[in-house]
């Protein structure tokens, strides 16, 4: 804008200028140049990484470790090739649950690490594949009414795996649902501090809250705070270094065990969907600061090559998370160095004082995820209402993709909704083809009229095919096609204008059946806006040769295309009856 207002003298006086700086801005928005904003945005991230990492290593029967290794190689990576440049690629509890389902259906151990390296590598193979084939809409295939209830059943997944941590119950019913109603119904056997010490988490996180410059570092302050309370008064709660050992080390290098590959191979393609499924929206929620547009390919192949990486570093499969990429652009990120400085942090804070993180109480994490559950159901309250507006399928859709996600390994329930999407769209599009009669006025005008029952005798009558050619509405609309009985010296133009522009084999043949009907009966049949794609269909079943100069092709002028096969189709007809 500036330069279509500067005069033409400056103009011509700062080429030089102008086009170094214009490829300074298109260097910076491949790659960037890190800003202390980027540092401290980093430094933020990479400590709150902590918590949530371990916590959702826990909470999927990983070494809590394992969470933290998962934030630092495919953190790294993940923020160098992705496309979405503020994207934080990370373990999320929806992964991690996912994760642990896939092994636990394959009877391997989540402890062994061979056979998650394995999972890892596969789940960045299947993300890079989809990357490199440019299919990015796959997400398309899941809908917001399937994806809102996968949330929040995912949600509910969160909250009955960490009711052990936050009351120091174990339930031991297997049905995520039955295990929350279980461990609610047994109140009475809950650990006192363990519950003191959960609802104190959540206590001061709600208070750091209240404040908006310390809103993005509440979940940070809680755990810090909570957890020197805790060992300074000696409270008696199990400690993560209970579970296991929190090392001062690099992240081990890993070989994948290659002979897991047939177990493993179709789950990695589920958790690779539920992964891009989590972060197909961090592109159209956080926008690249220096304008450039994101690509969801690209981001495929940015966490495919970030879970390859990470698979032979101890990570669990990692995917975009909305959590940390939000905490990343609230503390400043300005490019991809914050996600590149956030693993760099990590690792840094690992090997300095790794071993004191084994000092956090479980509780404290069961307290951090039960808000971090009900944060999601939260955040999908309007996208549950607006699902439950739009229609009884569309609420179906939901609901039974919530039961699937409670009752059924995650990996299956993916499938399951996107199945249910499929099944939904197909239903929904069925309707949406009709047939409407087209009537000329005197001022050359078409508007829409009333469907005739049948043709009327001596004179031209004009349909509009308004559809896809999708096979499902063929039989519905079979009954609305006007009789032929009565059509001695009538015509018809069938426009077939911005419908059927890929036709499916049903509609061909339906098609074929009704123009051959309407031959037999004496109707004189011109086809107009007829795209080159359906000609070609047409012409290898003898429709064209059949019709033969009646077909006449779109143009941009839709009046005159109709005008024009509406007179060809008048003195087709006079010259018919006059013969």
């Amino acid at each position: 804008m500036r330069e279509g207002i500067t005069s033409v003298t400056e103009r011509s006086s700062k080429p030089s200028a102008a086009s170094a700086a214009n490829a300074s801005k298109k260097r910076r928005g491949k790659f960037g140049r890190p800003t202390p904003k980027d540092a401290v945005s980093g430094l933020v991230t990479g400590l709150f990484s902590i918590p949530e990492g371990m916590a959702y290593a826990t909470i999927g029967g990983f070494s809590a470790p394992m969470g933290l290794w998962s934030g630092i190689v495919p953190t790294i990576v993940g923020s160098m090739f992705a496309r979405t440049v503020l994207m934080i690629t990370t373990l999320t509890s929806a992964i991690a649950l996912s994760a642990k389902s896939i092994l636990s259906d394959a009877g391997l151990d989540p402890g062994d690490l061979g056979a998650v390296a394995m999972l890892t590598v596969l789940v960045g193979l299947a993300m890079l594949a989809l990357g490199l084939l440019k299919m990015g809409s796959v997400m398309a295939f899941v809908s917001t009414a399937v994806m809102t209830g996968f949330t929040a059943g995912i949600a509910v997944q969160i909250v009955a795996g960490v009711m052990k941590d936050a009351t120091g119950y174990d339930s031991d019913k297997s049905n995520t649902v039955a295990t929350l109603v279980d461990s609610v119904a047994n109140v009475q056997q809950w650990d006192g501090w363990s519950v003191a010490v959960a609802l104190g988490t959540i206590a001061v996180w709600a208070g750091f809250r209240v404040f908006p410059k310390l809103r993005s570092m509440a979940t940070l302050i809680a755990l810090v705070v909570v957890t020197a309370v805790v060992a300074i008064a000696k409270i008696d709660v199990e400690l993560v270094s209970d579970i296991a050992e929190v090392p001062r080390s690099l992240p081990p290098l890993t070989l994948p065990d290659l002979s897991t590959i047939p177990s493993l191979a179709v789950g990695a393609v589920a958790i690779a969907l539920v992964a891009l499924a989590q972060a197909a929206g961090i592109g159209a929620s956080v926008p690249n600061p220096d304008g450039t547009r994101p690509d969801a390919s690209k981001d495929f192949t940015a966490q495919g090559l970030a879970n390859i990486g990470g698979g032979f570093f101890a990570a669990l499969p990692t995917g975009g998370s909305l959590s940390r990429t939000g905490i990343a652009t609230s503390s400043g990120a300005m490019t991809r160095w914050a996600g590149i400085f956030a693993g760099l942090w990590l690792l840094i804070i690992v090997l300095t004082v790794g071993p004191v993180a084994g000092l956090i109480p479980m509780p404290v994490i069961g307290g951090l995820l039960l808000v971090i559950g009900a944060e999601l159901v939260m955040g999908r309250i309007p996208d549950m209402k607006l699902v439950w507006r739009t229609s009884v399928m569309s609420s179906a859709a939901m609901v039974l993709t919530f039961v699937a996600t409670t009752g059924l390994p995650l990996q299956v329930a993916i499938f399951f909704g996107a199945g249910v999407s499929i099944l939904l769209y197909a239903a929904q599009a069925s309707k949406q083809g009709r047939i409407v009669r087209l009537v000329r006025s005197e001022t050359g005008d078409w508007s829409i009229a009333d469907l005739p029952t049948s043709f009327p005798e001596d004179q031209t009558t004009v349909l509009h095919y308004a559809g896809s050619g999708f096979f499902a509405e063929v039989n519905r609309l079979e009954s609305e096609w006007p009789a032929a009985t009565a059509g001695h010296r009538a015509a018809v133009v069938l426009s077939l204008r911005e419908g059927a522009g890929i036709p499916s084999a049903t509609f061909l043949k339906s098609l074929d059946a009704r123009l051959e009907a309407w031959h037999n009966d004496g109707i004189e049949v011109v086809l107009c806006g007829v795209s080159d794609t359906l000609r070609d269909h047409l012409a290898k079943d003898g429709t064209v040769e059949r019709l033969a100069d009646a077909i006449i092709p779109t143009t941009p002028s839709i009046i005159g295309n109709l005008d024009a096969a509406y007179e060809l189709a008048e003195a087709r007809r006079l010259s018919a009856d006059a013969s």
